[in-house]
């Protein structure tokens, strides 16, 4: 019988991993006029389709004796991450994340026995082909063991230099028009930006929960959904006014 799996795509609001810290860019003034002009923000938002996917995997054994929990968890791991590395995963974006070994107890009777020692060993995984993501899970759960865990999927755009540069010039725009309307308010001629503040953000999807009962035994490999991530840059800037 085929095992059903439930994967879990819960990604919350990440920074792009590219981005630089916050630039300002002022020009050489004083005095009074350092003081004077129109403040406004622009934000520039796009949207790309995100091009890494990370995922943690693990293994988690429970054995009678410590030395036989840390056998079998090491001879686990290391089978799974020969699978992620044969099914293209690149062993250099392969990382630890954790790795714990403690006692559990039972508690029968007011007194206290140990069931065994659990060992844990969960490695973060970055797939860059996300079209075989599916394929990566189900070879990682092949054997049909409850001691593979697979958890823990975020997106991201690491090829982000020309999303940022489209909403870096649609915030200027955005900022620009609105100084410009509050000058013609206020009678006033809008200059040269003297102060720039840049920064960015990027937001994934709200999180996807998905079970996949009704792929039971079907030779299919299992959704893995990216949808698309928001890129959005702010500015802050200053101008000078006549």
């Amino acid at each position: 019988m085929r095992k059903t799996i439930l994967v879990t795509l819960a990604v919350g609001a990440i920074l792009v991993a590219a981005c630089t810290p916050e630039v300002t860019v002022q020009n050489d003034t004083s005095g009074v006029a350092a003081q004077s002009g129109i403040t406004v923000s622009g934000r520039g938002e796009v949207y790309g389709t995100p091009d890494t996917l990370q995922m943690s995997f693990g293994v988690s054994v429970l054995r009678p004796t410590v030395q036989q929990a840390v056998a079998d968890a090491a001879a686990l791991a290391d089978g799974l991450i020969s699978t992620l590395v044969d099914n293209g995963v690149v062993e250099a974006d392969i990382k630890t994340a954790n790795y714990s070994i403690y006692p559990e107890y039972d508690y029968q009777n007011d007194r206290q026995t140990i069931r065994g020692y659990r060992v844990n060993n969960t490695v973060i995984a970055k797939i860059r082909d996300i079209s075989a993501a599916g394929s990566v899970i189900d070879a990682a759960v092949a054997g049909g063991s409850d001691e593979i865990q697979v958890s823990g999927v975020s997106f991201s755009i690491e090829d982000d230099e020309e999303l940022i540069t489209v909403a870096r010039d649609a915030a200027w725009l955005d900022a620009k028009a609105k100084a410009q309307q509050l000058a013609d308010h206020a009678g006033l001629t809008l200059g040269k930006a003297v102060n720039i503040t840049e920064s960015f953000s990027s937001t994934s999807p709200q999180p996807l929960y998905r079970a996949y009962d009704e792929l039971a035994g079907a030779d299919v490999a299992t959704p893995i959904e990216p949808g698309e991530q928001q890129v959005a840059v702010t500015l802050q800037i200053r101008f000078e006014t006549n």
